[in-house]
């Protein structure tokens, strides 16, 4: 716990690290778990597979779960 998975459009590798580093940051930080806790994984998609793949599959089955949905505060 917890086990973060990102997906996004494609990335660099030098900048996917730098994001996961910041996160992982993140949780030892604010979370307060301890290092061995965390586990992050990214999946990729382009963006022509984007709605189909991730928006209606992952997205919207989880409204009601969004912190934060297309930018707005859900909290």
């Amino acid at each position: 716990m917890p086990y973060i998975a990102i997906k996004a459009y494609p990335k660099d590798e030098e900048t996917k690290k730098r994001v996961v580093e910041r996160i992982n940051q993140v949780f030892l930080e604010e979370w307060g778990c301890p290092p061995q806790a965390i586990s992050i994984s990214i999946e990729e998609f382009p963006p022509e597979e984007w709605q189909e793949k991730v928006g209606k599959t992952e997205m919207e089955p989880k409204l009601d779960k969004m912190m934060i949905h297309s930018g707005v505060k859900k909290y």
